[in-house]
């Protein structure tokens, strides 16, 4: 099997990776009620980790709602999906730092951190819709967390999410009738 062929079968069966998407709605979703609560920062930012822990058991979950084979083992490029979000682990290093240094900006670097995450998927999926949220996410974030305050951007990234979701659900409609 060539490496086209193994990326189109890793799109398909993985469902471009829309339960993971759909995941991240509900970690958004909490953290958005989190930041709208009138807990401290350093507490809102603790419990926005725990928020976002969930997402694999929750992808996991999702996954037999819609049908995607989890885990995909009989294709090698699998384990680079994988690899691609164990990336993103190195990178909350990052907002570590920021946590307690900058805690009014801890949530902006996370948002930045996991629109960048994405830009790999736009490879191993071939979709648009990751290339394109890989950069815009990271650029409003950035915008929305210098100018306004933290429950802005999970607000922002709950309705980029939906809209992202929606993209997968037409792309991977194309993807089965092509």
């Amino acid at each position: 099997m060539g490496l086209e062929e193994l990326r189109l079968g890793c799109a398909i069966k993985q469902k471009k990776g829309l339960h993971f998407i759909l995941a991240s709605v509900v970690s958004w979703c909490a953290i958005l009620i989190i930041h709208l609560s009138k807990l401290p920062i350093s507490t809102k930012n603790l419990f926005t980790f725990y928020a976002t822990a969930p997402v694999v058991p929750l992808a996991f979950f999702i996954s037999k709602i819609i049908k995607v084979d989890f885990q995909n083992k009989e294709n090698p490029l699998n384990k680079l999906g994988v690899l691609f979000s164990v990336n993103q682990m190195l990178y909350l290093l990052i907002a570590m730092w920021v946590y307690p240094n900058i805690p009014q900006k801890m949530l902006m670097v996370i948002a930045i951190i996991f629109g960048a995450h994405l830009l790999p998927y736009s490879w191993l999926y071939k979709s648009k819709s990751y290339g394109v949220l890989s950069f815009i996410i990271p650029i409003l974030s950035l915008v929305v967390g210098i100018n306004f305050k933290p429950y802005i951007i999970a607000l922002m990234m709950i309705l980029i999410e939906i809209l992202f979701s929606v993209s997968l659900i037409i792309e991977n409609k194309s993807l089965s009738k092509g």
